[in-house]
């Protein structure tokens, strides 16, 4: 019970003993009105306040405007902020102060915040507790005697994190017994509340300026990675070519390339790295390197293969379990004869327009690069006939998921391709179109590249 309410009271009684009824009753009523003003005054204040905080996204901005109404719902004659983060005992810094006439951002000008060590502050911060010294004088040996000379009360409230008391708020009175002990606790947990409150917005400033930064090098990447694709599709006689390549975030580890080769031949390679994200594309490029670095004249599909998985096992997969998925094919534009070789990749699909059947190339693979050292890669080939339409495709595109999990599939890439008589370019928008529709919003988790071929 508050004094106020308590005089009223004894007021109140002394009335009616004496028959003053009337005054009695008007005496109540304008008490319990200026309780009721009271607390609705204070819930007022408190919902503004607490209106403000959900508003904030500057953690500096946000101590300011918080210190300025708490001083209004709880009046002190100085605050100070103390941490000792990072410290060892007994050292302590000064965060804020209302003393001071110049804010100082302790997250970013740590430098500039005075470092003390030893005295009333130093004890109080180290003592996990809340602290109350109701008449105190301070020494003016003591380390922080310019913030505390001149007050006769002092209430330390800890600021609990990981259950260690690494920040105090330091409140300061003049006069001694300058803290109604009630009002204690509410200050403790609404002091510790809003700690928690700046700690979270001081999280997501940090993580949004890390996301920043990140999505910068992202992006710095996907421009690299994009820079070691063919800039141009190759003219190779009786041959219609498209491309498509689409990571699923930033960058990706697709790859596709051709190769230009002696005899007017032409190669097509098309690789998926295993995983996402930044490793598959630094494994990507990496691919890329080695494939450009073969040495000597043009060599088998087999071979380039062997020489791809041999590079990348003994100086790359093993280290970082991945491994690489590829297709390569050699194609001779005067015999339109197609040798190729997989490793482990999905067989891409031929559509034989004139007898009207779809096949396979290569259903069976071999291992894909990366996993075992020694591993031998058969070859096969096949002749081109007039009109076929060929699809070389990784498994983004086969595994797109519809909104109950089902997968596009290859019997889908098979039911495109049954339309003849259409250039590469739009045979792969129908192939693209059909991919989106049967996602119909699902995101994409997987790179998607397609080489579309038609034989002219």
């Amino acid at each position: 019970m508050s004094v106020q309410i308590h005089i009223m009271c004894r007021v109140v009684r002394l009335c009616l003993c004496f028959g003053f009824d009337n005054v009695a009753r008007f005496i109540l009523v304008d008490c319990l009105m200026s309780q009721i003003s009271h607390w609705k005054d204070r819930l007022a204040a408190i919902e503004e306040t607490m209106r403000m905080i959900s508003q904030q996204t500057d953690p500096q901005e946000l101590v300011r405007s918080y210190g300025e109404r708490i001083q209004k719902l709880t009046p002190v004659d100085r605050r100070l902020s103390l941490s000792r983060r990072d410290l060892d005992h007994p050292d302590y810094r000064i965060t804020r102060s209302t003393a001071w006439e110049n804010s100082i951002n302790p997250w970013t000008e740590k430098e500039k915040l005075p470092l003390f060590r030893g005295g009333v502050l130093a004890d109080v911060c180290y003592k996990n507790e809340t602290t109350l010294l109701d008449d105190f004088q301070v020494s003016e040996s003591d380390p922080a005697f310019e913030y505390l000379d001149g007050f006769r009360s002092l209430l330390a409230i800890p600021m609990f994190d990981n259950g260690e008391s690494l920040n105090t708020v330091i409140l300061l009175q003049h006069s001694k017994a300058g803290f109604d002990t009630e009002q204690i606790p509410d200050l403790v947990w609404r002091s510790n509340l809003f700690g928690r409150a700046t700690a979270a917005l001081v999280l997501k400033s940090q993580l949004e300026t890390a996301w920043k930064e990140l999505d910068r090098e992202l992006k710095t990447v996907a421009r690299l990675q994009r820079a070691l694709l063919p800039a141009e599709l190759p003219v190779i006689p009786r041959l219609d070519i498209n491309a498509y390549y689409h990571p699923a975030s930033h960058a990706g580890g697709d790859y596709y390339d051709f190769f230009e080769l002696p005899d007017g031949q032409w190669g097509f390679f098309i690789g998926d790295v295993s995983g996402h994200g930044t490793p598959a594309a630094v494994m990507m490029a990496v691919t890329h390197c080695i494939a450009h670095m073969h040495p000597g004249p043009a060599s088998p599909p087999g071979a380039v293969l062997k020489y791809l998985n041999r590079q990348l096992s003994t100086r790359y997969t093993n280290r970082i379990e991945s491994f690489v998925t590829a297709f390569y094919g050699v194609y001779d534009p005067q015999s339109r004869k197609l040798v190729y070789a997989s490793a482990g990749h999905n067989p891409p699909r031929v559509k034989r327009c004139e007898a009207g059947v779809v096949i396979t190339l290569d259903k069976s693979g071999g291992l894909p690069l990366g996993v075992m050292e020694d591993a031998e890669f058969n070859e096969t080939s096949i002749y081109l006939q007039f009109g076929d339409q060929i699809v070389l495709y990784t498994d983004g595109i086969t595994e797109t998921q519809n909104a109950a999990g089902e997968q596009f599939g290859e019997l889908r890439v098979d039911a495109i391709l049954s339309k003849c008589g259409l250039d590469s370019a739009q045979l792969m928008h129908n192939l693209l179109a059909a991919v989106d529709e049967f996602a119909n919003g699902v995101p994409a988790h997987d790179d998607r590249t397609l080489i579309v071929l038609r034989a002219t």
